[in-house]
This record gives structure tokens, sequence and C-alpha cells, in this order.
């Protein structure tokens, strides 16, 4: 499904999402967590979402597992650099990779900057090995509040020349944009790249105020835009990117079937769409699956699929340059 004459890239990964059944069960081991299951067997049962979830904050505790077991620096680079290993033997040539800092340093008070640290330093040491290309998107996890937003800014900042992007993800519905306008200032300020989640588990207004409050040119799943005919007009005109994750959207509740995904409407409005698979590691799914599942579920044509993989390319927060190089080693 996946064209060989054009990149492959992916833009929405959550690294916190991506963590191996097996490396969970080893960091528990190696630091003496307990975990509420006996074998590795039964922790790949319990972390990995066997059907779907009853809404998006059902599916979000899943993640708990993962960052359960990051009790130093060293697991966090561990972690990192999997991710970015397992996205490379995927095919994958380039990945954004999207990581909050206070979800993974909460279990264990972890400053937040060695963190950030770790997790470049990991995801930086995969990519040379494994020859794949990378780019780091800080999240701002909104079910903790604006404050804990502001010290993950912060620990972010300190990095700021290795990341790419900033994004707001969580609690959507609890927590919207608007408490976050001067954060995302300061992001905007600093030169990074705004992707936001919205339009997972509230409607089209979450949307325009990702947009309009918070300066995004890319939406991450934004499928309630479907039912803002100017909305969807508005995000074509302007070239805004919808991050597409149909399984996982599917998982969460956001739809509830997925032949009904608006992927196919999307790209019919000229909306710049690409496929993702959003968390991996609990959701136990490929991007080649992804594009699977748009041919075979959703039913998008070759045509359509070539169209999406070009979007990302486009939509990659990389510079002109680096996309024209990639269109050159492809043709």
């Amino acid at each position: 499904m996946l064209s060989t004459s054009l990149p492959v890239a992916e833009l929405h990964r959550h690294l916190d999402g991506s963590v191996r059944p097996s490396t969970i069960w080893a960091l528990a081991n190696e630091h003496g967590i307990s975990l509420p299951v006996a074998s590795e067997q039964a922790l790949r049962e319990l972390a990995i979402i066997q059907h779907r979830t009853s809404d998006l904050l059902e599916f979000i505790q899943k993640l708990e597992y993962g960052v359960s077991v990051l009790a130093d620096a060293d697991a966090c680079r561990r972690v990192a650099f999997e991710s970015v290993e397992d996205a490379a033997s995927e095919g994958i040539n380039y990945i954004e990779m999207r990581f909050s800092p206070y979800f993974m340093a909460r279990s264990f008070s972890l400053p937040m900057e060695a963190v950030v640290e770790a997790v470049l330093e990991g995801m930086q040491d995969a990519a040379q090995q494994f020859g794949i290309n990378t780019g780091a998107i800080g999240i701002l996890s909104r079910s903790f509040g604006v404050a804990a937003c502001e010290r993950e800014l912060n620990a972010i900042l300190t990095q700021r020349d290795r990341f790419c992007g900033i994004d707001l993800a969580g609690d959507e519905a609890g927590y919207p944009a608007r408490l976050f306008i001067a954060l995302f200032r300061r992001a905007r300020d600093a030169g990074l790249n705004i992707t936001v989640h919205a339009g997972e588990a509230a409607g089209p207004e979450s949307i325009w105020d990702a947009v309009k409050l918070l300066g995004a040119s890319r939406i991450g799943h934004g499928v309630a835009a479907i039912h803002d005919p100017i909305l969807m007009d508005y995000l074509a005109r302007h070239e805004i990117g919808i991050e597409s994750c149909p399984t996982s959207n599917y998982q969460t509740g956001a739809m509830t079937d997925t032949a009904n995904h608006p992927l196919r409407k999307f790209l019919a409005q000229g909306l710049a769409v690409t496929l993702n698979t959003d968390d991996p590691g609990i959701s136990d799914i490929t991007l080649a699956h992804e594009y699977q599942v748009a041919a075979d579920v959703i039913g998008l044509d070759e045509k359509d699929l070539q169209t999406i993989q070009e979007n990302a390319l486009k939509q990659a927060f990389m510079s002109d340059s680096e996309k024209v190089r990639w269109r050159e080693i492809f043709r």
C-alpha cells in the first residue's frame, strides 16, 4: 500500500504509547516495581487494547503501564531508543515522536529536564544506528493542569533546538484550549511548530480554538471536523493538516465504525490528511496496518493513499530544503 517512490513518514506517534510490553516487564523486574500480573504474557493482554475502550480517558489509562516503570533517566533513554528502532523496523524513513515530560517523570518524580535530555539522546542514538530521521515533539499534558504544563514547557525549552514542535494532549473536553493560550504564545515565540489534539473527544469548536487561539498548523485526530463544513473549508484553504489515526479513533470511541471514518470525505474536501498509528504499543499496530485499514475498511484507492503519503512529507515539521532532499533521494 505504501509507495516506494515516496519517503515513508509518520507524524503522530506517542513515544510513551510505544513502549514494548517486554520492556515494561524487564524494567519492572530490574527496578523491583510491582505489576498487577504475574507474567509477561499476562501483561501483554492487560496493556494492549483487545477491542476498544469506553472513551479517551480509559484509552489513556493504558499508557500508565509503560510510564509506571520509568524509574530513572536510563529507562527513559531505553524506551526512546526502542521506539525509534521499532519505527525503523517498519520501514519508516522519517518519524516525529511526541512525548510528555511530566507524564514520563511523574511515577518516580524524575526531573523533567533529565527526562527530556534522556529521551532526545535515545532518539538520536537510534536514528544514527538504524538510519532513520527523527523529529521530536514536546507534549503539554492538559490533564494535569496549566501549572504542570508550564513546567513541561520550561523543560522542553531547555533543549529548544532539538525539538521541531509542541503539542497539547490529554483530557480535551475537561481542559479547553483557552486555558493554554499564554503557554502556546511562548512556544510560538520560541519558533516551535504547533500541533494540537482536537476534535477527538470534543466537537468542531475545539478545532477552531486550536487553530485560532493556539496557532495550530496541524490537528491531531480532528474527526469532529466532519460536522462543520465551514471548518473543513477553512482547514483545506489554509493547508492545516489532519493527523488521522483510524484504529485509535475506533479504540477511544471517537468513531463507532471505522468504515465510516471521515478520512475519505476529508480527502474529497482537499484536506491535507496523513495516516498515523498514535500509540502502536497499546494498539499493537504498525503504520502499514493503518494504510491497509484505509484501503480495505475505509475504501481508499491507490491514488488516495499516495496523496496521503505525499501529505506526510508536505506536513512534516522539517525545513523546505529537507523536503526537497527527500524527494530527490526517492526520485
